[in-house]
């Protein structure tokens, strides 16, 4: 299975002719993600592409079901879990059936246990690999740098994410725009949700300030995209040589769960920037330990790694002096650290912790970052 962004370079050697992969990009369920995928489909398909559908979620939407009537479906594949029977995408059949473009909405969903792939987003990679080009959708809160900021804004824990190395592979970004006013009122007249449910949704999720900073994401996220591609243009098409990574930013992290926020931040200040981007815990004895800082520290190296981070695991009886060298071996520009509220003895250690490292490091810069979403 290929689930990491090594193995997938590994088993993805570059080609000449690569499959599209169009991702149809939204801050929130309703702005017409699927709507627009679809509608898109259908005029290719006048054109005489062969062009067929995967999967798509209607969740009762007629609209959505109307168009989907109008293009060829590839029957989908009911599995049996737990006494109950689902119907998940079948690759199989869509790789035997080989058109030249295929619908697969939600690119975030989970597959039922059974399955080819546990992620949807795998299933991806193969129907690319085959050379078919590949419509697809995905709400912002599903990019996973950006899920302890979603925590944060909205109160939820997004559980379904896409890695942020795989979506590197999108060819082209569509980002479908709604204002939340507009949204809110298509909420309000059941158009996303029944009736029943959209009350709850407008006091929750769908409030006016959740939904402009989701916006503000979204948008954000489609400008990196465009300038990557700009960047591409540049260098394919003009000769432009892309201009060597001078900056390489690091993060030190530790097993708390707050860390995940420090690398989400550390990571967009990376991407911002183009630097290169590492993570680097020291191992003092402590987690050894302790089984569950063991998990914690698994769970925010997994993390990083899938946004990209390369990630170096060291060991030493002095965290600052470990970190010292390591900047010094690896040429690090930027060290970032994390700060939380800290008081006695603890605030004490932190201090004399950075204080030793500024001393024996190289010329640095070094960023202190709250171990908070921001």
């Amino acid at each position: 299975m290929v689930d990491t962004p090594e193995q997938w370079h590994k088993e993805a050697p570059p080609r000449h002719s690569q499959a599209v992969f169009k991702l149809f990009v939204g801050y929130a369920p309703g702005v017409g993600k699927t709507y627009n995928m679809l509608s898109e489909a259908i005029r290719r398909h006048s054109r005489g592409e062969d062009v067929v559908i995967g999967v798509i979620e209607t969740h009762g939407r007629k609209p959505i079901a109307e168009l989907a009537r109008q293009l060829e479906t590839v029957p989908r594949r009911q599995r049996e879990y737990k006494g109950t029977l689902y119907e998940e995408m079948d690759v199989d059949a869509i790789l035997a059936r080989k058109p030249g473009v295929v619908l697969i909405d939600e690119l975030a969903h989970t597959n039922v246990e059974g399955s080819r792939h546990h992620k949807r987003y795998q299933d991806v990679m193969d129907i690319l690999e085959a050379n078919i080009d590949v419509l697809s959708t995905l709400n912002i809160q599903h990019i996973e740098s950006l899920t302890p900021m979603i925590l944060r804004i909205t109160g939820v824990q997004v559980q379904e994410t896409v890695p942020d190395w795989f979506l590197r592979r999108v060819t082209e970004i569509v980002i479908a725009d709604l204002t939340p006013q507009a949204l809110q009122h298509r909420m309000a007249r059941g158009d996303i949700y029944p009736l029943e449910r959209a009350q709850l949704a407008l006091s929750r999720f769908f409030r006016p300030g959740n939904l402009i900073a989701l916006r503000e994401l979204a948008l954000q996220q489609v400008a990196h995209v465009v300038d990557r591609s700009l960047e591409a243009f540049l260098q394919q098409e003009q000769g432009e040589q892309r201009p060597q990574v001078q900056e390489r930013i690091a993060v030190a992290v530790n097993s708390s769960p707050s860390a995940l926020y420090l690398i989400a931040r550390a990571a967009r200040m990376a991407a911002a920037i183009g630097g290169e981007f590492f993570v680097v815990h020291v191992d003092i004895g402590v987690v050894r330990a302790r089984p569950d800082r063991q998990r914690t520290l698994a769970e925010n190296i997994r993390f990083a790694k899938n946004l990209g981070a390369v990630v170096i695991e060291l060991a030493g009886s002095s965290v600052a002096q470990v970190l010292a060298h390591f900047v010094r071996e690896h040429h690090i520009t930027q060290m970032v650290f994390g700060h939380s509220a800290r008081t006695g003895w603890q605030r004490y250690v932190y201090l004399s912790t950075i204080h030793s490292f500024l001393r024996d490091a190289p010329a640095v810069n070094v960023h202190i970052m709250t171990q908070q979403a921001k």
